[in-house]
């Protein structure tokens, strides 16, 4: 055999060269891919845990509150009492503002009063008359009576006090009048004080000056009103007596009011033209006259004065108008309290029950209607929370209608906005975590309470409001703060779960892998090492969050799955190769393995 060869190659030497040429370079790259440098693979493994699947929706926005309302007065007047203060803690009813309710209080006890006696005369018409009750409904006429002289006794004393009064205001007037007159009239240089003042800005800005002209001519129309209504009020007070009857009185009252208040427009039409004149030199840096300043103080002091006389009349003017109208109700009363005796004088019949009865049913109206329009003299809070804010004091001058107090209840919320696919996701009852960035470290749970029905469009993005309210509180959590939140929106308890990166697709096929030897513990976590590469697992998946994916099927408590692998490069042991590429076997007789 071997002569054969040797004759061969002798016959044949180009072919032979060609030959072991070929097997030269073949043997050369099997032997150098055997002995080359290789990537060995380790493989972390984790097992296949049962547990609670918890997927959630996360999103941002804002703290609110449940409520939140504007406290409005009811009624105007003066603030009696604010006992409660900003940020306060309050039961429903509580008292939060009270308003001077001397005269509602005092109508609500003449109410109770007029509904006692009416009972008393109802239980005492459907008895036999006895000496009692007639000296009961004797006695309520005379209550009424004595009401009645009481209030004609008040009214008489206010027409008393408005002639005081008016005669008080006349002791100013003319003083008043006299140095008016003296202001606008007196002459500066060759000038009386209008012109000199109104002038003395055209000299130096012609559209200036055609305002300080407007300003004069204002305070000489206001001063020939007001020199008028004075002359005619003058007169008829100097006629008037305080034997004067009622209805002269009363008009003298209101005439002097009038007057009054004429003069004290024509003192302020006067302060303004002095007080242009001064402003306009000013701002030039131009000397003024210095009886401007002198002229400005004396119409300050013409208007306290002025002030407070028309304080005093309008105060006597209510006064009589009250004392009028407690004289009409005492009316009503005395006629109630006469039928009554004559009634209970003549015996009582059905009629008379019956009538009764109706007039209880207007004592017990009257006193509901006087006790809500004393409860419009109180502002109290409406449910359980929190003053958040308290706009007035006392002593306050405050009209029906003000807004006093900003309330809200003490249960917080949070308003966050999500896309119309995460809203789809979310429903009311679902629990929520949340996380404040004002508050390092706090976490809250909540429960979604409401869902925008509407959505809103905003640049072709449609976006859903959603309302979670906290189911605990925590005071440093305050309305207006940024707001995190997970809502949960599904929970499965007792499932299996692996970690999401094990799962692995091909298609419409999900699959992990895992060894079907027994592979040893890895104790470092950094994996272990399999020549033999892993089995691919066809599985079931379900619900999954950020971190796990539920396994309906495919596997079961307890398998250990390949959930990472990592590559690091080493050099391989020589092993047999034929000289063609064929792989020769491993001293285990296992091939090698193929990275994944």
């Amino acid at each position: 055999m071997k002569q054969k060869i040797l004759d061969f190659i002798k016959n044949r030497k180009w072919t032979s060269l060609f030959i072991a040429i070929v097997i030269i370079i073949v043997g050369y790259y099997g032997y150098k891919s055997f002995v080359g440098n290789t990537t060995t693979i380790s493989y972390v493994l984790s097992p296949v845990e049962k547990g609670t699947l918890i997927t959630s929706i996360s999103g941002s926005g804002q703290v609110s509150v449940v409520n939140q309302i504007d406290l409005k007065a009811k009624n105007s007047g003066e603030v009696y009492s604010v006992p409660v203060k900003a940020g306060q803690e309050v039961k429903a009813g509580t008292v939060l503002m009270a308003l001077n309710a001397v005269d509602a209080a005092r109508a609500v006890r003449d109410a109770k009063l007029n509904l006692e006696s009416a009972q008393i005369s109802m239980e005492k018409l459907k008895q036999p008359a006895d000496s009692i009750s007639f000296l009961q409904a004797q006695n309520a006429l005379d209550q009424a009576n004595d009401s009645k002289k009481n209030a004609e006794d008040d009214l008489k004393k206010a027409y008393d006090d408005g002639f005081s009064n008016v005669s008080n205001t006349f002791l100013d007037l003319p003083d008043l009048m006299d140095g008016l007159y003296g202001t606008l009239f007196s002459t500066s240089g060759s000038q009386q004080n209008l012109d000199f003042f109104a002038y003395g800005v055209a000299a130096y800005d012609e559209k200036e000056g055609e305002t300080a002209l407007k300003y004069r001519d204002d305070a000489l129309n206001a001063y020939n009103k007001a020199k008028t209504a004075y002359d005619t009020s003058f007169s008829d007070f100097k006629t008037a007596t305080r034997y004067s009857d009622a209805a002269a009185l009363e008009a003298l009252v209101k005439e002097t009011y009038d007057t009054t208040k004429l003069i004290g427009e024509a003192v302020k039409e006067s302060t303004n033209l002095i007080q242009f004149y001064k402003d306009s030199l000013n701002n030039r840096q131009v000397r003024l006259d210095a009886m401007a300043d002198t002229y400005l103080s004396k119409l300050a002091g013409y208007t306290g004065t002025i002030n407070t006389n028309l304080l005093s009349l309008l105060n006597i003017t209510q006064t009589i108008e009250t004392s009028r109208q407690a004289i009409t109700t005492a009316d009503r009363t005395i006629a109630e309290k006469t039928e009554s005796l004559a009634k209970l004088n003549s015996g009582a019949d059905a009629l008379d029950i019956q009538s009764q009865e109706i007039s209880l049913r207007q004592k017990e109206n009257s006193l509901a209607d006087a006790e809500e329009k004393l409860a419009d003299y109180y502002v109290a809070a409406p449910f359980d929370g929190i003053v958040a804010t308290i706009d007035v004091k006392k002593g306050d001058q405050i009209s029906s209608g003000a807004i006093i107090s900003t309330f809200i209840t003490k249960q917080r919320t949070a308003i966050l906005s999500f896309n119309e696919v995460d809203a789809a996701k979310i429903a009311v009852g679902q629990k929520a975590t949340l996380t404040f960035d004002a508050v390092d470290g706090l976490s809250l749970t909540g429960e979604v309470g409401e869902i925008d029905t509407l959505g809103t469009v905003s640049q072709g993005v449609v976006s859903y409001n959603v309302k979670i309210i906290f189911d605990t509180q925590d005071d440093r959590v305050k309305p207006g703060m940024s707001v995190n939140a997970a809502i949960i929106t599904e929970a499965k308890p007792d499932v299996l779960m692996v970690p999401n990166g094990a799962i692995k697709t091909d298609g419409d096929i999900s699959y992990v892998e895992m060894f079907t030897q027994t592979m040893p513990d890895d104790p470092t976590g950094k994996g272990v090492v399999s020549i033999t590469p892993p089995t691919q697992v066809q599985v079931e998946v379900g619900i999954s969050n950020d971190t796990s994916t539920e396994i309906i099927s495919g596997l079961k408590e307890g398998d250990k799955i390949v959930t990472k692998t990592t590559n690091s490069s080493t050099v391989k042991a020589a092993t047999p190769t034929s000289l063609f590429g064929g792989g020769g076997s491993t001293r285990n007789g296992m091939g090698s393995a193929m990275p994944h």
